[in-house]
């Protein structure tokens, strides 16, 4: 494909009009609301479930977002071109992490159904009196705060930035924005790694594995890139960014997804392959739990459907350059992190097999409508691309 000499950034921007979301705003706002209403009955009728069920959803979505965040780091760390107009909708999603705030104090208020270890007083079990140290309430609190706290910042700091260099067109806010991605990033691993055992393997304190951070890493950052297939792809199809954002730039994200297919295999297959080898009883009853009646038929699906079906599909060119196909697998995939999430937590709740409840849906609902509400609100307040970033020019001529 040869290069579009013939398309030039728009100075002004790009920009969504004020209503032209209202209806699916409007109906946003009303599944919002009856999601996180019945959310509420299911925390007075059914604490133990919905406790468990509301971690799953938030754990989904917060995945998704942080995941969001690690993109616009890559993006500046390496002082990539062809990301640059697709930047925005990474910076628009990663906004939504202070609603995630809220979203995690239901956790801390019932707390004592999800982790175990919080009711267990010292002396009572030698192996979690060891990870006192650790596992003690107050340092939890802490470290939560602390993981937030960087997320919110961080994401605060790259949009200023971002929307500054939009209205005076600054080089310097390019250099800025890469400082503060190399600092952001070891904050980001350490951020996503720990938030990782504290909030899901913190269900089961006796149970450890040292790649349990990059696996749920792996998970987000494949799930957050199909995310942003199917917004650039909702987008232009509501008819913005069409001469903006090419096949080549779907073919690049298209990559990365089957990047993130073989690295999130990888990383599973090890963890499995390393304590299935060293067959400690401490270590494996995380997987015999999950290889128990309907558990094993779940898990079989997702290593089918996480891997092999994504990887076969995105092995070839053709699907990659086609933005509807790549869509469809990109949907998939973030099905599938639903699917990975939902087999972390909830074999914790129902050892014994399977067992899906009402409650786990509502969450899901409630949550994944109040986050696309205010996206559509953020989206809207800048250009849907950053129009006077000096590479702008490179991106909109990218061919791979």
């Amino acid at each position: 494909m040869s290069e579009r000499s013939d398309v030039v950034p728009t100075p002004e921007g790009e920009y969504i009009e004020t209503n032209r979301f209202a209806p699916l705003s409007l109906l946003l706002a009303i599944l919002g609301i009856v999601g996180l209403g019945l959310s509420v009955v299911g925390a007075f009728v059914a604490k133990h479930q919905f406790s468990f069920s509301w971690l799953f959803a938030f754990a989904f979505y917060f995945t998704l977002i942080a995941g969001c965040f690690f993109w616009i780091i890559v993006h500046h760390v390496t002082d990539a071109d062809w990301s640059v107009v697709v930047r925005r909708q990474l910076e628009n999603l990663a906004m939504l992490m202070p609603l995630m705030v809220l979203f995690f104090v239901p956790i801390v208020i019932f707390r004592h159904h999800l982790y175990e270890w919080m009711n267990i007083p010292p002396g009572h079990d030698p192996i979690l009196d060891s990870k006192r140290a650790y596992l003690n309430w107050h340092f939890f609190v802490f470290r939560s705060a602390f993981y937030f706290f960087f997320f919110i910042v961080a994401t605060l700091l790259f949009r200023r930035f971002s929307i500054r260099q939009d209205r005076n067109g600054n080089p310097g806010f390019t250099l800025a924005m890469r400082r503060l991605a190399f600092v952001a990033l070891p904050l980001f691993g350490v951020s996503l790694t720990f938030g990782a055992y504290d909030w899901l393997l913190g269900i089961d304190y006796k149970w450890f594995s040292t790649m349990w951070g990059v696996y749920i890493f792996a998970g987000a950052a494949g799930s957050s890139m199909s995310l942003l297939v199917l917004v650039m792809a909702g987008l232009q199809r509501a008819g913005y960014l069409k001469e903006t954002v090419t096949v080549e730039h779907f073919h690049i994200m298209g990559k990365w997804m089957l990047s993130f297919t073989v690295f999130w295999a990888y990383i599973g297959f090890s963890q499995y392959m390393l304590i299935w080898y060293a067959n400690m009883p401490e270590e494996t009853e995380y997987f015999i739990r999950r290889n128990t009646e309907s558990w094993n038929a779940l898990s079989l699906f997702l290593v089918i459907g996480r891997f092999f079906i994504p990887f076969a599909i995105l092995l070839v060119r053709a699907p990659k350059k086609r933005p509807l196909m790549l869509c469809l697998i990109a949907g998939w995939i973030v099905f599938m992190q639903l699917v990975d999430l939902y087999i972390v937590i909830l074999p914790a709740l129902h050892g014994a097999g399977l067992l899906v409840s009402i409650w786990d849906f509502m969450p899901l609902l409630g949550m994944g409508a109040t986050l696309a509400f205010f996206y559509l609100r953020i989206a809207r307040r800048s250009s849907l691309f950053p129009n006077r970033d000096p590479r702008l020019l490179e991106s909109l001529h990218t061919v791979n």
